[in-house]
């Protein structure tokens, strides 16, 4: 009998957490994530590290922090020495899997995984080439149109118009994928082994393409759009570069079917990105059908989040950018699913981020902390306990970060962002339970003030205790207030952990403070 669980972990691309019907969603079905949450712990207020895809990739599978790893764009070489939560799982005897779009710095996931299958070819070595010959074979290899949409050319490149697939399910990236982690988990249960199987659908992200089946699922005009489509944003106080770029999808050409105006194709755009929910939702269906199916269930922790959230025509944006200033980019859905683990139907409010995954995979499965993550384990959260964890959760950009704590978030950005419009500084405060679709600014409301002056104190805070140095006097060099273990190593009369940096944790337990 495997006595390691199992650890499952599925991850869409560019979810908007409100869009589930376990929400309420006025429109979308999700059956499948909607009983996940019902059976498993569902959590309502879960931060990414980053708006942006490889960042925020970069962060969950490390534990880390963007100002710790250093990844705030899409490319990058690899980490070296960064450990991920593959190559530490692995040094405790589990396989290794990684299936779908990864989209990760080079060869940092392909070297730490014994099955390496990136069926969009974001990470080295372009798509897979099980995937390739899968739509070879079928004469459809022209018709994949995840990314663009190829019947017009560039102008087809990465659009955010709706229109039904070509590609059945089966045939499409989340049906592929989710029968080939199918297979490895028959694979690993038939050897006896234990294992942690990253499994990472593309959709809901553009193109907005879903199979036939699913975007028969709606109609174009009996949608709801969110109530934040069509406001005076001047008047609400919104950043200069969301209004702007709010205004450049009304007036841009970019409509591709007609009727070619902004109102149809905004509801064109909100069609196929509700199908294709339901789509990456078909999806995780296959899989946990198949641990219920198989028994696996029982041994098996599954995890479904996304890397970040989508305007889902919020706003009246099409997609992500500019991502720090909205709830709907920096708030993604989270569920943990484990029957006989975990305190089912459970629904936390408390703010939890993107890296605690790490941490608590850790915990669940007995094993040692990943010493390189700023993670928490949010294991008491999942028996039903509710705790602070953070006391701040926070998304960022370089010249950006979005503070999460309680039901209000702040944006905060440096004076020299918006040097023209806002020569004394600007930023954004929302109260999201007066506000929840964000169509108030209150960060220049006096009464909000001791509000603005608490988030940013704390930002402050965190950024300085949270940060990683290299070297630190008194605290990683002699005499060694830590002794070496597997996931430290010396250089030059200091002790550092693999990624050549220093946990702060260490910081905060070291005695002598003088140069501190």
């Amino acid at each position: 009998m495997i006595s390691k669980p199992n650890i499952l972990f599925i991850v869409s691309d560019q979810h908007n957490a409100k869009v589930t019907g376990y929400n309420n969603h006025p429109d979308v079905k999700t059956p499948h994530l909607d009983r996940m949450a019902e059976e498993g712990v569902r959590f309502n207020n879960c931060v990414t590290q980053s708006p942006i895809c490889t960042p925020s990739r970069v962060s969950f599978l490390s534990g880390q922090y963007c100002h710790n790893h250093g990844y705030y764009g899409l490319h990058g070489q690899n980490p070296s020495g960064l450990p991920n939560i593959f190559t530490h799982l692995r040094a405790y005897g589990y396989k290794t899997a990684a299936i779908g779009k990864i989209h990760c710095p080079e060869y940092w996931v392909e070297d730490a995984c014994d099955i390496f299958e990136d069926s969009t070819g974001t990470s080295v070595g372009g798509r897979s080439k099980k995937y390739t010959q899968f739509l070879k074979e079928r004469g459809k290899l022209e018709l994949e149109d995840h990314g663009d949409l190829p019947e017009f050319g560039d102008k087809g490149r990465q659009s955010v118009e709706g229109r039904p697939s070509p590609l059945t399910f089966e045939e499409s990236q989340e049906g592929w994928c989710a029968n080939e982690a199918v297979n490895f988990m028959k694979k690993m249960s038939e050897q006896s082994n234990p294992f942690l199987l990253h499994v990472s659908f593309p959709r809901p992200h553009q193109c907005t393409t879903p199979s036939q089946e699913f975007w028969d699922l709606y109609e174009t005009n009996r949608l709801t759009l969110p109530p934040n489509t069509d406001y005076d944003m001047e008047e609400a106080l919104k950043s200069p570069h969301l209004i702007q770029t709010s205004e450049d999808w009304r007036t841009r050409d970019w409509a591709l079917f007609e009727p070619r105006t902004f109102e149809a194709a905004r509801l064109r755009k909100q069609h196929g990105y509700l199908g294709a929910v339901s789509q990456v939702d078909a999806a995780v269906g296959v899989l946990l059908n198949f641990l219920r199916e198989s028994g696996l269930d029982k041994n098996t922790i599954v995890i479904y989040t996304s890397d970040h959230g989508d305007y889902a025509t919020e706003h009246n944006v099409m997609e992500k950018a500019p991502g720090i200033c909205s709830d709907a980019i920096t708030r993604v859905p989270h569920i943990w699913w484990s029957p006989e683990r975990f305190k089912s139907g459970h629904i936390s409010d408390e703010v939890i981020e993107l890296i605690d995954v790490s941490q608590t995979i850790c915990s669940l499965a007995g094993l040692s902390t990943l010493e390189t993550s700023d993670g928490k384990d949010i294991s008491p959260l999942l028996q039903g306990d509710e705790q602070e964890i953070h006391q701040i959760g926070v998304t960022e950009f370089v010249w950006g970060k979005s503070v999460r704590k309680a039901n209000f978030r702040l944006v905060y950005y440096p004076r020299e962002m918006f040097p023209d419009e806002y020569p004394n500084g600007f930023g954004e405060l929302y109260d999201l339970d007066a506000d929840p679709w964000e169509m108030k600014n209150l960060y220049f409301d006096d009464r909000y003030g001791h509000i603005v002056q608490q988030l940013q104190s704390e930002l402050l805070n965190w950024l300085i205790t949270s940060t990683r140095p290299g070297t630190v006097h008194g605290v990683n060099s002699g005499p060694f207030p830590f002794s070496e273990s597997p996931q430290t190593m010396v250089r030059y009369k200091t002790v550092i952990n693999m990624d050549g940096k220093i946990n702060p944790d260490l910081i905060q337990q070291s005695a002598t403070k003088n140069y501190l």
